[in-house]
């Protein structure tokens, strides 16, 4: 199959710019549009979603992805306004560990909400809200702030979070969850994350940040990450699985046995 038109545009990029042995390749928004005339191309009008594919949806061209060691892939990073960077990583995906247990929790989510509910992110933002799911997970009291905020950060340029939670702890430590959220097939990237630390850092000094990721799964569950920055960049520090059932779908044995668990 002869590859897409966003492919031979990212394709004739990184290779008008790599040189063996580089770990990072530089462009910016324009370089794609003045490539897709080269190659005859028609571009959609929002340029940023040729990005979102190869961050979210798709693997990049085979002739970018062959020249990565083994163990290590690449992504894209914003580096500022209409400024990108390919970078060489560590190889990371994100998605549901199969081997955990499924948590029960009694459906909270409005009729009228669920049924004209879609397979998508505000879907599954909107569940998360109704059900307190975040509240749940990280064991904080949480309060949703804002909707898909759009700022600016320094040397990355405008960043989008899907959610922002303001939360409060018994001790009364305020804390910022910023919440990526994925539905149907796209997946979460290790750039939304930074993005989203990054975020906390410049707009919530002084809150203490937990970076959220929640992930539509089969058979109705919801999983849900946590994140934190160490030594090696991003990481997983915590996953859940959670399935949302009528209050009668939680039997004895099911409180039995989520009484014997120890807390975190």
């Amino acid at each position: 199959m002869p590859p897409n038109r966003y492919s031979q545009i990212v394709e004739k990029i990184f290779l008008a710019h790599y040189k063996p042995g580089d770990h990072q390749v530089s462009f910016e928004r324009e370089e794609m549009a003045t490539v897709a005339r080269e190659l005859g191309i028609v571009l959609p009008k929002n340029l940023g979603d040729v990005i979102y594919t190869f961050r979210y949806r798709s693997a990049l061209p085979n002739a970018i992805s062959s020249v990565a060691p083994k163990g290590e892939h690449w992504i894209i990073r914003p580096t500022g306004r209409g400024k990108y960077q390919l970078v060489l990583t560590k190889e990371w995906s994100i998605s549901p560990n199969p081997m955990l247990s499924k948590i029960k929790v009694p459906d909270a989510t409005p009729g009228i909400i669920e049924k004209y509910a879609l397979s998508d992110e505000q879907s599954l933002l909107a569940k998360l809200r109704y059900n307190r799911l975040i509240d749940i997970f990280t064991g904080i009291t949480c309060y949703s702030l804002q909707n898909h905020l759009r700022t600016m950060v320094p040397s990355m340029g405008q960043v989008e979070t899907d959610e922002i939670y303001i939360g409060l702890d018994r001790q009364g430590v305020h804390y910022v969850l910023p919440v990526q959220a994925k539905g149907g097939r796209d997946k979460m990237s290790v750039v939304q994350i930074e993005q989203d630390l990054a975020l906390c850092a410049v707009k919530f000094k002084g809150l203490v940040c937990r970076s959220i990721g929640a992930q539509f799964m089969p058979s109705d569950m919801i999983a849900l990450f946590e994140f934190e920055r160490g030594d090696q960049g991003v990481s997983l520090r915590n996953e859940r699985h959670y399935q949302l059932v009528p209050p009668d779908g939680i039997t004895a044995d099911d409180l039995k046995h989520y009484g014997t668990l120890q807390p975190e």
